[in-house]
């Protein structure tokens, strides 16, 4: 590969991965992920470079929902570490899969998973409200006794019972952003900032710690798109392209759309906080930044995006 390649950031959501509740299993993940990665493989042989990022949301509450049966006899994981379980776990997937592409192919290409911590601030508003819910639902009881014992935030979750809350921070820095840099240079494709990177804040000596809190995927991946200068910040989803009046009579899918645009929408409320609505933010951002364009569809219709057929692209 060459520098003049344009370059992707393809953001994967980690439900995206589960095609439905009676697949959840991980030889069913890696099943989706072989898709996912064929339609990667069309990308790269139409000239991009890319870089995959992934969420990991679901994969998260597994490991929390193991360490809560368990507890009897092991200790729990910190946050942050099932942050990095995940990341290693499924971009192992994803470059086994792409690995499998390349000799399908016989594409002279490697993929290579980056374990990626990126810096929130500290005083950050988010960590005053933590509202991110993560684990299993519990009866107020177990919530609460919890609360004591391991000093969590938790909150009712809307009449279907009790939950952990964590914090969401805005992602202010890469810190492995040079080595992804290099590596993408080099003409690996590139998995990083998984499940929006493993959130870590400094200290006055610039040393490093883990905190339990959830950055938002398409938020660092938006990050890692303006820091790598990409020419397209993609987002794979459920959808097919972006909807106005989503699950209305009057639905109607827009194949173009402006910031100005998308920040109008976003202001009357047509992209919903838990569905369209951080990724519709992290569009903007990512454009208000200086990017060039996004696009917003479904894994099957990346490469058509691409060309323009399909989804919804967002421009400056």
């Amino acid at each position: 590969m060459t520098d003049t390649k344009r370059l992707a950031v393809l953001a994967i959501g980690g439900n995206s991965l589960i095609r439905d509740k009676n697949h959840k299993r991980v030889c069913d993940q890696f099943d989706v992920t072989q898709e996912t990665c064929r339609h990667i493989e069309q990308m790269l042989e139409a000239g991009w470079r890319v870089v995959v990022t992934h969420g990991n949301g679901p994969q998260v509450g597994f490991i929390l929902r193991r360490c809560e049966l368990s507890l009897a006899e092991l200790h729990p994981v910190p946050l942050d570490s099932i942050g990095a379980d995940t990341q290693g776990a499924i971009g192992y997937m994803i470059q086994q899969s792409l690995a499998n592409e390349f000799v399908r192919t016989n594409r002279d290409a490697k993929a290579v998973t980056i374990v990626t911590q990126v810096r929130v601030d500290a005083n950050d508003p988010a960590f005053a409200s933590a509202s991110k819910p993560i684990g299993s639902f519990m009866d107020e009881a177990t919530a609460k006794e919890h609360a004591e014992k391991e000093g969590w935030e938790i909150k009712e979750d809307a009449g279907r019972g009790w939950r952990r809350v964590v914090a969401s921070p805005m992602p202010i820095e890469i810190i492995e952003e040079d080595a992804i840099r290099k590596l993408v240079s080099d003409g690996f494709v590139v998995i990083a900032v998984g499940g929006g990177g493993i959130p870590v804040v400094s200290d006055e000596s610039g040393n490093l710690k883990g905190v339990a809190a959830v950055i938002d995927k398409d938020f660092a991946s938006a990050l890692l798109a303006n820091r790598l200068g990409a020419d397209i910040f993609m987002i794979s989803t459920a959808e097919d392209a972006v909807y106005l009046d989503y699950g209305k009579p009057s639905q109607r899918a827009l194949p173009e759309m402006t910031v100005a645009d998308a920040k109008k929408y976003l202001d009357q409320g047509q992209f919903p906080a838990g569905s369209m609505g951080p990724k519709m933010q992290a569009v903007v951002n990512f454009l208000e930044a200086g990017g060039k364009q996004a696009i917003i569809t479904t894994p099957e219709n990346l490469a058509e995006a691409l060309k323009g057929n399909k989804g919804t692209r967002i421009t400056a």
